[in-house]
């Protein structure tokens, strides 16, 4: 089919590649402006935006497709349909209308459960057992529309956003080309979305990545995991040049018990409200992420000291 692709984060570059390989004929690319990255807060291109420039693609980047320039250069195109797979912009219905086929999204939950930014870390951050990826048939509402095709993907005890994402992004990327088959025959069927079970994964924002060692250890588990590996969430150390802040990137629950925040051992054991958190993953001010040996060779977290 002649589609375009709308698209931004390295979780849609996948689902790109899997159409090209399936020879739809990619008219055109639309990503997010490149924005400031790294150290040194240079311009940079999206991950869609430099992966679809490596195979030729064209590339528009509007700062937003509401304007009536960039609708009629959307009508312009003449597509069979649209792929939307994390692009970062709401699409108005002259948008959603134009294709011939429809415009079709790529979610990363079980809708209606975290329509929305954030359903990957929201999953996790709740204590699901499970998720998954769906196609769905883009509708006015946020990520309201009908399911065309799933499939679940559990979240294992020590899946962090990073690697959940990874997890969905492989699964989403197979199921995308066999949907859009299935949209090209005319064999495709839309189921709506249960009107129960509704809830929305709301963008991370920095003000909650604070941990906050009175939670039980449960919810600080599931707080550090959701977080990781961006923003991270974080907590403050004693050093001899004052507090240093550290990222936990990693964690499991444990029993043992102690006042919220103390360190219970040489080794990364936190106390929380209830229960208690073994850090397996954690980064340090100016530091790379490192395994818990490595990085408590390097600064120590002895029993005893408690953390902010």
């Amino acid at each position: 089919m002649r589609l375009a692709f709308l698209g931004t984060p390295e979780f849609s570059v996948a689902c790109l590649a899997e159409l090209v390989s399936a020879g739809h004929e990619i008219v055109c690319v639309y990503s997010q402006p490149p924005a400031p990255r790294g150290r040194g807060q240079d311009l940079k291109p999206s991950p869609v935006h430099a992966f679809a420039e490596t195979l030729g693609l064209p590339v528009r980047t509007p700062v937003s497709m509401k304007t009536p320039e960039e609708i009629e250069a959307f009508k312009a195109l003449d597509l069979d349909a649209a792929v939307v797979v994390a692009f970062g912009q709401i699409l108005v219905r002259e948008v959603l209308e134009a294709p011939r086929l429809g415009c079709f999204n790529l979610h990363a939950s079980l809708l209606p459960r975290w329509r929305g930014a954030a359903p990957i870390q929201r999953a996790i951050m709740a204590g699901d057992a499970v998720t998954g990826v769906q196609v769905m048939r883009m509708s006015e509402g946020l990520d309201e529309g009908p399911v065309l095709m799933g499939q679940q993907v559990p979240i294992d005890a020590l899946d962090t956003a990073g690697s959940l994402h990874d997890k969905l992004a492989a699964v989403g990327s197979r199921i995308l080309p066999v949907a859009l088959a299935a949209i090209e025959r005319g064999a495709a069927v839309e189921t709506p979305q249960a009107e129960e079970g509704v809830t929305y994964a709301k963008k991370i924002k920095s003000a909650e990545a604070r941990i906050d060692w009175t939670r039980p250890a449960a919810e600080v588990d599931r707080h550090i995991r959701g977080l990781s590996p961006f923003p991270g969430a974080w907590f403050e150390a004693p050093s001899d040049r004052g507090p240093v802040r550290v990222k936990a990137l990693l964690s499991r629950v444990e029993d043992a018990g102690g006042a919220a925040g103390a360190a219970l051992d040489d080794n990364l054991l936190i106390a929380c409200g209830e229960g208690s958190v073994r850090l397996l993953k954690a980064q340090r001010e100016g530091k790379g992420a490192q395994d818990a040996e490595v990085f408590t060779r390097g600064f120590p977290i002895a029993a005893g000291t408690t953390l902010a």
